[in-house]
């Protein structure tokens, strides 16, 4: 059974897919009242699953007629996806980034399934038994060669 925050994921994605420019505008409390939740679900939503690590940028604006505002990123060519990874990864990244990363590129058909499970596997904290300091670092080095690999095979 899905969760309420799933269900509203769903509903975001669906009306910006089917959106001409790729964005999409909404009031919180009109969301909030559709869904039969308060407004902070909302918010939790929006932070967790429309990132910039998976792809979006979220604008809002607060007050009487305050909105928000989510725009799916879209890339001229693989070369800009490439180096937007590389910089959402950089020296030292945490495990919930890195699989932000993942997800996007399996929303966006650059990896399977299964890639993608295998390389969560691969940064989980319970592979990368290492002191704070030193697995941030690890995952990012880790993550940046997944990448880099995953590119230089995948053609243009």
């Amino acid at each position: 059974m899905s969760s309420i925050s799933d269900i509203i994921e769903r509903y975001l994605k669906k009306i910006l897919n089917e959106s001409k420019n790729g964005i999409v505008e909404i009031k919180r409390s009109e969301l909030a009242e559709i869904f039969q939740c308060v407004p902070s679900q909302i918010n939790y939503v929006i932070s967790t699953r429309f990132t910039v690590e998976k792809g979006y940028i979220v604008e809002s604006k607060r007050g009487g007629g305050g909105f928000i505002r989510i725009q799916k990123v879209r890339y001229k060519n693989r070369h800009d996806i490439f180096e937007k990874m590389l910089a959402n990864i950089g020296d030292a990244t945490t495990q919930l980034t890195a699989e932000h990363v993942l997800a996007w590129l399996f929303e966006e058909e650059l990896i399977t399934e299964r890639e993608a499970l295998l390389m969560k596997r691969l940064i989980s904290r319970e592979t990368l038994q290492l002191p704070i300091p030193l697995r941030d670092p690890m995952r990012a080095r880790m993550m940046r060669i997944l990448i880099t690999t995953l590119f230089s095979c995948k053609g243009e």
